[in-house]
C-alpha cells in the first residue's frame, strides 16, 4: 500500500530498536477500518473462532481469517513484510542467528508451509466491556517472523476506553519493563513477536517480550493483527 511504503522507515526502525514497538501514521482511512471491522459478521470469512476465556487468555473474542483474505487485509501484509525485513535479519545477526527469512512474503510463507505451518493467521479481534488479553506471544509453530503489526480499527474515547495495546519486556538482569500505547484509528502498531536484541556487556542478548490488552472500560474495541507466519 502507498502509505505503507511512504512511511518514515529509517525513524520506525530506531523506535523499535529502542523500545521493542513503534506506531505508524495513519495507514487506513476511517471508511476502510469500519469495513473491515464489519467483515467479523461474517463468519464465512475466518476459519476459526477463539474465546479467550474458554482457554483462559483474557475475556473477548478473535477471529483467524480463511483464505482468500479480503484484498485490503492481504494487500497490508504483503506491503509491511519488506520494510520489516531489514529489521528482522538485523536483529538475527546482532544475536548470532540464522536469518531464514527471504526477501518475499509469498517464498517465506512456502517455507512455513513445508514446515508443516499451514494455516493462516491474520486476525480480527474484538474487545467489549471489561474484556482483555493476557500477556502471550503469538509463535505457532517453530517458523517464526521476529515483528508483527496490529491496527486499531475504533475510535480510542469515543467508541471505547482503555484497552492499551501492553509490551512488556523482560530486560537481562533487570526488571521487567512495561509499554503501553492506546491505538489511534487506522494506526499500526509495529511490535516484537517473541525477543528482540539489546545492549548487555557481552554485547547483544536476547530479550524476551509479551503482549497483550488492558481491561476495556467501556465500548467496543476492534484491531487487525498481521502476523508473517502461517500456524501449524
Amino acid at each position: 500500500m502507498r502509505s505503507v511504503h511512504s512511511a518514515d522507515w529509517t525513524a520506525l526502525a530506531d523506535e523499535v530498536n529502542e523500545y521493542g514497538c513503534a506506531l505508524t501514521h495513519q495507514i487506513l482511512t476511517p471508511k476502510q477500518c469500519q469495513g473491515v471491522s464489519a467483515l467479523y459478521e461474517d463468519v464465512s470469512r475466518f476459519r476459526s473462532t477463539i474465546d479467550m476465556a474458554r482457554y483462559r487468555f483474557g475475556s473477548g473474542q478473535y477471529r483467524y481469517f480463511a483464505e482468500p483474505f479480503p484484498d485490503l487485509v492481504a494487500r497490508l501484509r504483503a506491503a509491511f513484510y519488506p520494510h520489516l525485513l531489514p529489521i528482522a535479519r538485523d536483529w538475527a545477526e546482532k544475536l548470532g542467528r540464522p536469518a531464514p527469512w527471504p526477501d518475499t512474503l509469498e517464498e517465506w510463507l512456502e517455507m512455513c508451509h513445508a514446515a508443516g505451518q499451514t494455516k493462516p493467521t491474520p486476525i480480527l479481534l474484538r474487545y467489549e466491556d471489561n474484556d482483555w488479553n493476557a500477556l502471550h506471544r503469538d509463535l505457532y509453530g517453530d517458523l517464526v517472523f521476529p515483528l508483527q503489526v496490529v491496527i486499531g480499527l475504533d475510535r480510542p474515547g469515543a467508541d471505547h476506553t482503555g484497552g492499551e495495546f501492553l509490551l512488556v519486556e523482560q530486560r537481562p538482569r533487570a526488571q521487567s519493563r512495561g509499554t503501553a500505547t492506546l491505538l489511534p484509528q487506522g494506526h499500526g502498531l509495529i511490535f516484537t513477536t517473541r525477543e528482540r536484541p539489546v545492549r548487555s556487556k557481552r554485547g547483544w542478548s536476547a530479550s524476551p517480550v509479551r503482549h497483550g490488552v488492558s481491561v476495556v472500560r467501556s465500548g467496543i474495541r476492534h484491531t487487525l493483527g498481521l502476523v508473517f507466519h502461517d500456524a501449524a
